[in-house]
C-alpha cells in the first residue's frame, strides 16, 4: 500500500510547484510596472514648478502637454542673442506639433539686466517674438529655479546632469513631458541637430 501511495504522493507535490516560467512572468511584470512608475515620475507635467508668465501670470508647462517644448534661457545682450529671430522661426514652423518658452535670466555675464516688461518690449521689437516668454529666473547656483533644478538633476529627470554653462542652452521634452535632448548654446535653433527631431 505505502509503495503505491509514495510516487502518488510525489507527483501531486511536484504539480503544486510554481513553474520558472510563472516566476519569470511575474518576475516580468513587476518590472514593467516599475518601468511605468519610473516613466511617470519624470515627467515634467506632473511637476508645480510655480512658473508665472512675463506679465505675472501663473502658468505651468502641462498647459503645453502633448505638444514638445523646447526651453531656452535667454538674454538681451549676448552674442547669441539673434537666436531670438529662429526661436520664432522655429515655433512658426511647427505650430502644431511644439512650443517655444524662454526664460530670461541674467546669470551670464550680466547679460539680461532688463525688467520683465524692458525684455518683452525688446523681443516684440527687434525679433518679433509671440512664442511664450516666462518671468526672469536664476538657471544656475544657489538661486537656480526649482524647473531648473528639475532640468539638471539625473534623479528628477532620469537621465541629464547638464545645467546651462552659459545663454541660450535648450532643453527639448517630449509630448509626455520627458526630457528627451539637451542642446548647447551654439546649437542653432534652426539646426538639423533640433528640427530633426520634430518631424
Amino acid at each position: 500500500m505505502n509503495k503505491i501511495l509514495l510516487p502518488a504522493l510525489l507527483i501531486l507535490a511536484v504539480s503544486c510547484k510554481p513553474s520558472a516560467q510563472t516566476e519569470t512572468v511575474n518576475t516580468d511584470n513587476n518590472t514593467t510596472s516599475a518601468a511605468q512608475q519610473e516613466v511617470v515620475r519624470n515627467s515634467i507635467h506632473d511637476q508645480s514648478f510655480g512658473l508665472k508668465m512675463i506679465d505675472g501670470t501663473p502658468q505651468e508647462l502641462s498647459k503645453w502637454k502633448g505638444k514638445k517644448i523646447l526651453l531656452v534661457n535667454t538674454a538681451s545682450e549676448c552674442g547669441f542673442t539673434p537666436q531670438y529671430e529662429d526661436l520664432q522661426k522655429l515655433a512658426a514652423a511647427y505650430p502644431e506639433k511644439l512650443v517655444v518658452i524662454g526664460f530670461p535670466a541674467n546669470d551670464f555675464g550680466g547679460q539680461e539686466p532688463g525688467s520683465n516688461t524692458e525684455i518683452t518690449s525688446f523681443c516684440k521689437k527687434n525679433y518679433g517674438v509671440t512664442f511664450p516668454l516666462f518671468e526672469k529666473i536664476s538657471v544656475k547656483g544657489e538661486t537656480m529655479h526649482p524647473l531648473y533644478q528639475w532640468l539638471s538633476d539625473p534623479k528628477k529627470n532620469g537621465w541629464n546632469d547638464k545645467a546651462p554653462n552659459w545663454n541660450f542652452c535648450k532643453y527639448l521634452l517630449d509630448e509626455e513631458g520627458k526630457l528627451v535632448k539637451f542642446f548647447p548654446s551654439r546649437v542653432n535653433p534652426m539646426s538639423n541637430e533640433i528640427t530633426d527631431l520634430l518631424k
